[in-house]
């Protein structure tokens, strides 16, 4: 039996949202404005949580901190980030429950709306091989500050995995089963994709839905 076993990030498999501990970390350190960056990182998650966000502009809001910087010291503030914010916020439960597909071979992604720049070093804690995200464009070596392609965001989850699938041969068809693990409403079209949708940690949204639906609700953080 072939299956597949996919898993959004904030606040499913993390108990915080590591793309706005990001910005907070970057103020705690004197990179940005920790004022002024706090006010418009606090708007672009009420936004995310209404449903409303502008993904590509937050993502250039998101990106701008690392445009043009020498890679060495960006990857140096991501180091110090997954040791001081990331890795005391990898909880034993969520551990397990990735452990548990990986396991019993199934095909594991992370798949997240947050950019690939904070999070490839998080899907390599967890053991994950694939990590879909949105990208940040590169020229050179350096980023730019924009972001590449389509996010991975609402549809966009959906489209960035079949595009991971296809550059494997693969499609939804060729798995017996699938899961998706999310906490958040705005993942509702990738939800609907798997056989096996599980509210994880479910905002209200989705935990109503859920309950409406007869989805599985699991509470990791509980």
């Amino acid at each position: 039996m072939k299956r597949l076993a996919l898993f959004d990030l904030d606040h499913t498999l993390l108990p915080i949202d590591s793309d706005y501990e990001w910005g907070a970390f970057l103020g705690r350190i004197g990179v940005v404005d920790a004022v002024h960056f706090e006010a418009r990182n606090h708007g672009y998650a009420e936004q995310y949580k209404a449903g409303t966000l502008d993904v590509l502009e937050f993502l250039v809001f998101s990106l701008e901190v690392i445009a043009h910087r020498p890679i060495e010291e960006i990857e140096g503030w991501r180091r110090r980030y997954m040791t001081e914010v990331i890795e005391p916020a990898i909880l034993p439960q969520a551990r397990a429950l990735v452990d548990s597909h990986r396991d019993r071979g199934d095909l594991c992604a992370l798949v997240t709306a947050t950019n690939t720049f904070v999070t490839a070093p998080i899907a390599r804690a967890f053991g994950f091989e694939h990590l879909i995200g949105s990208e940040a464009q590169q020229v050179g070596g350096i980023y730019t500050g924009r972001p590449q392609g389509t996010p991975s965001f609402r549809e966009g989850k959906v489209a960035r995995t079949e595009q991971w699938l296809g550059s494997m041969q693969k499609t939804w068809g060729d798995f017996d089963e699938t899961w998706f693990y999310s906490d958040s409403s705005n993942d509702l079209p990738l939800l609907e994709q798997a056989t096996h949708p599980v509210a994880t940690n479910p905002d209200p949204g989705l935990l109503a839905l859920a309950r409406k639906r007869q989805w599985p609700v699991i509470e990791l953080f509980a």
